[in-house]
């Protein structure tokens, strides 16, 4: 399998601020790469070289087979991208957006509006074509907004936390059409704050910290790399909190993570339900009443916190 874009050791600094450090990325035609980090991590900034909005200090990518500065025109014409916020104009209707996209294309007025009318259906937009895009609501304004990346076809996506500001089932609804673009081919690289969403949409994950990536593998991977499974307890006595965890120590593989607002703690095991049944004997024993508890997995969340320090929003 080719790779779809490709990107060794970028640099981009900004004063004396350097956004990147050396970036690494690989992408296999018809894949999807999630790019996780902090607010700060380099994520917006490499979407913007490959996309041949800024150029690298130093370092090289190719994407679809086109270098991003020697060949950026040629580039533009095979990728879409799109950013965090919708870029469309309120004053046009949705089907004259779409058909300036087109035109920008160099598509003709003809397929341009051809397009335009195929891709409100394809998002379900249809009847909201004719209306000016300052009406719609948030969801229609992202899916407007994902449909003008699509207007020429490109083999090449590129969408920079897709979703955020979405209510949940916007948000579910655009997921849907991103994997049904991925099921028909199109390579997808997509930064975004919801772990959710990149565990059900990216084939692979990059996480990145201080401009360069720090670790990479599919969401189970990078599970099975933070420890395997966690007790989650909480109980129901804030006097009991500090005993519980005294008690419940011994058990622990690493670090636990505490609430102590919630009375919740978090704790890895190697024993998986073998220690959960020893933690809730060790609690009645000694007489401390538990809310609720549980077995669970790492969660990307838990990946991000070990590798970033940082918890996500």
């Amino acid at each position: 399998m080719a790779n779809a874009i490709e990107a060794t050791g970028l640099v981009k600094t900004y004063g004396k601020h350097t956004a990147l450090d050396g970036m690494d990325l690989v992408v296999p035609e018809g894949t999807v790469l999630g790019l996780l980090g902090p607010n700060g991590a380099g994520k917006t900034t490499t979407v913007r070289i490959l996309t041949t909005l800024i150029r690298p200090d130093s370092g090289q990518a190719r994407v679809a087979g086109y270098d991003v500065v020697r060949e950026a025109p040629k580039l533009r014409k095979v990728i879409g991208a799109s950013g965090q916020y919708a870029a469309v104009d309120d004053h046009l209707t949705g089907a004259e957006n779409l058909e300036m996209v087109g035109r920008l294309y160099h598509l003709g007025a003809r397929r341009s509006r051809q397009r335009a009318r195929e891709l409100l259906d394809r998002f379900d937009l249809a009847e909201a074509g004719d209306r000016p895009v300052k009406g719609y609501s948030g969801g229609m304004r992202r899916r407007l907004d994902l449909a003008a990346t699509l207007v020429a076809q490109p083999p090449v996506l590129f969408l920079d936390e897709p979703t955020t500001g979405l209510d949940p089932r916007a948000r579910i609804a655009l997921w849907d059409v991103i994997a049904e673009l991925v099921r028909g081919g199109t390579t997808l690289l997509l930064t975004t704050q919801y772990l959710e969403e990149a565990d059900r949409l990216a084939d692979s994950i990059a996480v990145v910290d201080h401009g360069k990536v720090i670790a990479r593998g599919t969401a189970d991977q990078l599970k099975d790399q933070v420890g395997g499974d966690r007790i989650e307890l909480s109980v129901t006595s804030g006097s009991d909190f500090e005993q519980a965890l005294r008690l419940l120590a011994p058990l622990s593989a690493g670090e636990p993570s505490l609430d102590r607002e919630a009375l919740r703690m978090t704790m890895p095991v190697t024993q998986g339900a073998a220690s959960l049944t020893t933690a809730l004997g060790k609690l009645a024993a000694d007489g401390i009443a538990v809310r609720d508890a549980g077995l669970r997995r790492p969660t990307l969340d838990d990946v991000f916190l070990t590798l970033t320090g940082e918890v996500t929003t």
